[in-house]
C-alpha cells in the first residue's frame, strides 16, 4: 500500500526555521510530482509549493516565495520543505501529497497542484509559529 508520511513540524518563534520531510513508499517515487499544502484552523486548505518528478522545476505561492525552499531526494524517496524566516501566519497543519507525472509541461502540473488534484496524501505535520 502507498504510504505518505510527513515529519519535522514543531513549535518555533517568528524568524526561526524548520525543515519538513515527507517519505513516500509503495510507489515509484521518481515518477511522481510532489507538493506541500497547509491548512490553518477555520481556513481552507492552501497550496504552498510543488516540485517536478525530477526535481528540476519548482513553484511557490507568493506568501512563501523567498522564504521556503522545496527539494527532493529521489534516491531516499523523500521530499523536503525548508522554511526560513517563519511568520505567525505560517502556522498550520502541513500536508505532503503526490501525483503521477506523465510528461506534460510543468505549467499543467502547477495547475493540478493549485487545485489539489493529487492522489496520495499524508496525515500532516503541525507547524506552530509564535510571536
Amino acid at each position: 500500500q502507498v504510504q505518505v508520511v510527513e515529519s519535522g513540524g514543531g513549535l518555533v518563534q517568528a524568524g526561526g526555521s524548520l525543515r519538513l520531510s515527507c517519505t513516500a513508499s509503495g510507489l515509484t517515487f521518481d515518477a511522481y510530482y510532489m507538493g506541500w499544502f497547509r491548512q490553518a484552523p477555520g481556513k481552507e486548505r492552501e497550496a504552498v509549493s510543488c516540485i517536478s518528478s525530477s526535481g528540476s522545476s519548482t513553484y511557490y505561492v507568493d506568501a512563501v516565495k523567498g522564504r521556503f525552499t522545496i527539494s527532493r531526494d529521489n534516491a531516499k524517496k523523500t521530499l523536503y520543505l525548508q522554511m526560513n524566516n517563519l511568520k505567525t501566519e505560517d502556522t498550520a497543519l502541513y500536508y505532503c501529497a503526490a501525483e503521477r507525472y506523465y510528461g506534460d509541461a510543468f505549467a499543467y502540473t502547477v495547475r493540478r497542484w493549485l487545485g489539489a488534484r493529487l492522489t496520495y496524501w499524508g496525515q500532516g505535520t503541525q507547524v506552530t509559529v509564535s510571536s
